[in-house]
């Protein structure tokens, strides 16, 4: 994923689709997204669109149907926005921002032994 690509919330939505069912044509994920939004068939289309401008997502034209696919996986995604967000609020040291979301976020047992693990993997670097 290109560094200057980030992604919208509403473009977030559009690849949450596409990561679980890829490739899919336009009207796979307007069904799926007219599910769960109220925005309309034009309106994805336009997200589509983006996505491919940003290239993020890559098309194949079959028919008279276009498939998309990512071109950047979920995790690639998450990592590039979380360098941004790093580098837009952080002023200072990472410990009282990273506690400050552990502080606010409900936890399962599973997440804080994951994070334990990351930490731990960080202390052997």
């Amino acid at each position: 994923m290109q560094n200057n690509s980030r992604i919208s919330q509403a473009e977030w939505e559009v690849m949450k689709v596409l990561w679980a069912q890829s490739p899919a044509t336009a009207n796979d994920v307007v069904n799926a997204l007219s599910e769960k939004t109220l925005w309309n068939s034009k309106t994805i289309r336009t997200l589509i669109n983006r996505l491919v401008k940003k290239k993020i997502l890559a098309f194949e034209k079959k028919g008279r149907q276009y498939h998309y696919r990512p071109l950047a996986t979920e995790m690639e995604c998450v990592r590039a926005e979380t360098a941004s967000f790093l580098s837009r609020v952080r002023g200072g040291p990472v410990k009282p921002m990273l506690a400050a979301l552990l502080e606010e976020q409900q936890l399962s047992a599973e997440e804080i032994a994951e994070l334990k693990r990351i930490l731990d993997e960080k202390v052997k670097d």
